[in-house]
């Protein structure tokens, strides 16, 4: 921990679908507009969420020590390649940003839940598409053993955790009995599970105007 002349370290951990889903849902019940797409501004989100979390740590003296994105994507779409290709070779590159992101893993098809065969293309008339689904592997894991390994190493006092994953929990309690504090950055009331878990929360969605891309 620091002393009294060093500024609390404050590093920020990102689950980027977690957030960018979430926050599409809810401007989506907000404005009722479907199939809601919104920008956020990734190069300036991990300082804005730091300098939230060290007011409600009730925090003066404090660094931004970096954000972590956590993502994955798929490997066998043009949208997936594009989408990697952007974060690992762009938005990897901004100031204090460091990416991770994983590939997606093909998840089994979908099965008639009467005769429980596999549903391999789409039943409505019209389409006949074949259903290829994805999973995300790994991403949790690899969050909560960078927050951990991190802390071993001595490199953050405060994490913020911007997800609402109740996967999460053990790993926020393992650094709860150490001494850590874990602030959790969520859109209530999801996510309470992990939120009443952490040392605190707050609710990101009433700082909109500030992490959207102008």
């Amino acid at each position: 921990m620091p002393t009294e002349n060093k500024p609390v370290r404050i590093r920020v951990f990102i689950d980027y679908w977690n957030l960018q889903l979430t926050f599409n849902e809810k401007e989506g019940e907000a404005t009722g507009r479907a199939d809601c797409r919104i920008k956020l501004d990734w190069q300036k989100i991990g300082l804005i969420l730091a300098t939230k979390a060290a007011q409600v740590a009730s925090i003066d003296n404090y660094s931004f020590d970096g954000v972590i994105i956590y993502a994955s994507f798929n490997p066998k779409t043009d949208e997936g390649k594009n989408f990697n290709k952007w974060i690992t070779t762009w938005l990897n590159r901004q100031a204090g940003v460091q990416v991770n992101c994983l590939e997606r893993q093909p998840k089994a098809p979908p099965r008639c839940p009467i005769c429980h065969k596999i549903i391999d293309y789409c039943p409505h008339s019209g389409c006949g598409a074949r259903i290829a689904r994805t999973i995300e592997k790994g991403v949790d894991s690899l969050i909560i053993t960078d927050m951990i390994r991190l802390a071993w190493e001595d490199a953050y006092d405060i994490a913020v955790l911007v997800s609402s994953d109740r996967d999460l929990v053990p790993g926020v309690q393992f650094l709860n009995s150490k001494g850590l504090k874990v602030i959790q950055a969520g859109f209530p009331p999801s996510g309470v599970h992990l939120a009443t878990t952490c040392w605190a929360s707050f609710d990101i969605y009433p700082m909109r105007s500030m992490i959207l891309r102008k």
